[in-house]
């Protein structure tokens, strides 16, 4: 079943299906706590499971409710081993699902059908913990997001204003941003509740920081947690009160320098006559610099001369920021019993000097989250959102070496950039290999992200759909990441509606080029959906132990595009697999060899599949692969391969 048609499926229907499957697991999985868990808890199993992970991205927007991510989850294979949620809690200005307005769970993905059926998870917070049983029972690690930043006027932000950086504007110009700015916001926001009384009238005290918890003081801000109305329009006059009065929290960076911000005199500002939103800069930028407006990164260390010169002193860790980020991931891991964290933004190190020969708990935030969970789940894992970009480009020193201080196991990567075959393509695909054999850090074969499905990148996948998800599932060595709406994306030699992309679906704008006006659309590629279907299928029948095989490369890609050709072989005790790949999706491959250079001889060589539907069986005519050995020397003998042709092999030795 494709997943449109899944989606559109009663949750009751569903739910049959499941109970039939799992009987009084099902009942258990659906209470609404953590009981059901993930594949990878046994008490001695470490992190390295994540290192072979086959990961499917979600972003619940687009399949519409948590429940329904089940109905998805139904019409993967079963080597899709792992679902990686974007982020779950109420989102912010622009409704970026990564500009975190609250520590609430998004009431947007609760699912009202499914409520009905089971009236016991009343809200989405209660359904994403029974959602995350289910994949548990369906044996599926689960991963969350872990953000060192929120919206910038986030509840977060305005209930603790000490955990982020300030500036006070006026007019154009950026006046103030002293290091103990935020001072005068806390004596702001306690006169904004004293002139507009508390957010619940019953609540009198309006002495905010110091005397109370978050919870408490939240609810003097802003009101009940279940008036998510009331609450935002709670929020807007505060934001309203203070940026009037020119303080904001400062936005967040990318890129080197990082800091040095200045208003944008290029960028028209937003707002009214009266109270204008500027958009900033970096005031010495550098490639990659990058200013988020609607995102407050929190303030891990102390300023440098007091902030004079936009200097931080990472000497000098505020560690109560670092226990108030550490224990909101970790709290949410223990309520929602996630297996592993995708680290958002993990390429940031702003260290100008790059990475120390020493590094502690304060080294890096997505590092101290990690280790804070494993002190109760020691196989939590880290997967980081870093792009291996060259040094100094989008961090300070060697992106490799701070991946490893931050004690991630594996990283996105940026395969997705490239159409399969460039130069690009080959040089990204032997460098991954060789971090992956050299270090700690394994980068993934990333098929598609959300974050690349739209326009820009609508080129590099008209061609060579099969070849990425053959590497993913085949190399069984390196992790893999696949965005949902991969196995029906349709080519796009132009741009297409905004609701086919599930990148825009990260935001939720009604006006502007970001906009969408409906549901997100899957695509109708039948053909590309049907020759992944026979890959899956064909995965699926190896041998149980093919996905924890050795593997050894018999021509890895080349860095100069010399052969475009790629080989290798994956072992078990009981079989070879030879995998071989045509990388060039425009020009067939004839007449190559392909060095044996173990002690034995291939005896034989079966044909078990190709990614293209006429090659898949061995016919007189069909080229296939024949053993040569001439004296010393042994060779595989492969007559062709069609363009973005992909093959797999038995291999039997003497």
């Amino acid at each position: 079943m494709v997943p449109p048609d899944a989606l559109n499926l009663p949750v009751a229907a569903v739910l049959d299906t499941l109970r039939t499957r799992f009987g009084n697991d099902l009942d258990r999985a659906l209470s609404g706590d953590p009981v059901i868990p993930g594949p990878h808890r046994a008490p001695d199993t470490g992190t390295g499971w994540i290192r072979r992970a086959n990961v499917v991205g979600i972003n619940v927007r687009t399949v519409g409710s948590f429940w329904k991510t089940i109905h998805y989850v139904l019409t993967l294979s079963p080597v899709q081993d792992s679902i990686h949620f974007l982020p779950v809690w109420e989102p912010g200005v622009v409704g970026s699902l990564y500009g975190v307005a609250s520590r609430h769970i998004n009431p947007e993905f609760y699912d009202a059908e499914f409520a009905s059926e089971i009236p016991a998870l009343y809200d989405a917070e209660h359904q994403l913990c029974a959602v995350v049983n289910v994949l548990h029972l369906l044996g599926r690690s689960v991963g969350m997001d872990v953000i060192p930043h929120t919206d910038r006027f986030s509840e977060i932000v305005l209930g603790n204003p000490a955990l982020f950086e300030w500036m006070r504007r006026d007019g154009e110009r950026i006046v103030d941003h002293r290091a103990s700015l935020h001072e005068e916001v806390e004596k702001l926001i306690e006169a904004f509740v004293a002139s507009e009384g508390p957010a619940i009238p019953r609540l009198q005290d309006t002495r905010l920081f110091g005397a109370h918890s978050e919870a408490e003081r939240n609810l003097l801000l802003f009101g009940l947690p279940d008036d998510q109305e009331g609450r935002n329009r709670r929020r807007s006059q505060l934001v309203h009160f203070l940026h009037s009065r020119g303080y904001e929290p400062v936005p967040a960076t990318m890129g080197p320098p990082y800091r040095g911000i200045e208003v944008d005199p290029d960028k028209p500002p937003g707002g009214t006559a009266h109270e204008k939103w500027y958009e900033y800069r970096i005031t010495r930028p550098q490639p990659m610099s990058r200013v988020f407006g609607p995102l407050a990164r929190y303030k891990f260390y102390e300023r440098k001369n007091d902030n004079r010169d936009w200097e931080i002193d990472f000497t000098r860790p505020r560690e109560f920021v670092w226990d108030y980020f550490e224990e909101f991931y970790a709290s949410v891991q223990r309520r929602f019993d996630f297996d592993y964290m995708r680290g958002d933004m993990s390429h940031v190190q702003m260290r100008p000097d790059g990475v120390p020969p020493v590094t502690d708990r304060f080294y890096d935030p997505l590092r101290a989250v990690k280790e804070r969970v494993q002190r109760r789940v020691p196989s939590f894992a880290y997967f980081a959102e870093s792009f291996l970009a060259p040094a100094d480009t989008m961090a300070y020193g060697d992106e490799v070496d701070h991946l490893e201080a931050s004690r991630a196991e594996v990283t996105l990567g940026d395969l997705q950039s490239e159409p399969v075959g460039s130069l690009e393509f080959l040089q990204r695909f032997r460098y991954y290999l060789d971090v992956a054999s050299t270090r700690t850090v394994i980068p993934s074969q990333t098929v598609l992200t959300g974050d690349k499905d739209d326009p820009r990148f609508d080129g590099f996948y008209l061609g060579g759909n099969e070849l990425r998800l053959f590497c993913a599932l085949c190399i069984v060595d390196m992790p893999s990441y696949m965005a949902l709406g991969f196995r029906l994306r349709d080519e796009h030699p132009s741009p297409v509606p905004n609701e086919y992309y599930s990148k825009l679906f990260v935001f939720h704008e009604d006006d502007g080029p970001k906009a969408t006006t409906g549901p997100y659309r899957f695509g109708s590629n039948v053909r590309l959906y049907k020759n992944l279907e026979r890959l899956f299928q064909f995965v699926e029948k190896l041998p149980h132990g093919f996905r924890n095989g050795s593997v050894s490369w018999l021509l890895p890609p080349s860095p100069t595009a010399a052969t475009r050709v790629i080989a290798w072989e994956v072992r078990i005790p009981e079989a070879i697999y030879l995998f071989v790949c045509n990388t060039d999706t425009h020009q067939p491959v004839k007449n190559r060899r392909i060095s044996w250079t173990r002690s034995n001889s291939p005896a034989s060589v079966s044909l078990l599949f190709s990614t293209d539907p006429a090659s898949a069986a061995p016919k007189k005519g069909i080229p296939c692969l024949s053993v040569q050995i001439d004296g010393p020397q042994k060779h595989l003998f492969l007559d062709s391969l069609r363009p973005g042709e992909c093959r797999a092999y038995r291999i039997q030795e003497t």
